[in-house]
């Protein structure tokens, strides 16, 4: 069984005892957090609800916030002697899928 759940605007495909990396989102690590579900898929049932199937969410907990890998921005105009270097790294909430249902 497996449902597609709206975290934070966007559209994920969950199972029982997954781990995802998500937008930033503002809970404390070890807080259980409800997600709507949006469509269920369980052998040939499909459930799709308009716009959330009622009576049914997603559970998880934060496992972590995390960092990715720093992407290095580099501006310039050539023959003008402008340069302009910036970082940026995006911050992600790890969390595990705990149920659904």
């Amino acid at each position: 069984m497996y449902a597609i759940a709206n975290i934070s605007g966007k559209q994920y495909k969950v199972a029982v005892n997954d781990t995802l990396l998500v937008d930033k989102l503002s809970a404390e690590v070890g807080e259980e957090l409800t997600f709507p579900v949006l469509m269920t898929v369980d052998g040939s049932k499909i459930k799709a609800g308009s716009p959330v199937v009622k009576d049914c969410v997603v559970k998880a907990k934060v496992l972590e916030h995390v960092l990715d890998k720093k992407v290095v921005v580099f501006k310039y105009k050539p023959k003008k002697n402008e340069r302009k270097k910036q970082g940026h790294r995006q911050p992600y909430t790890k969390i595990a899928i705990l149920s659904i249902g």
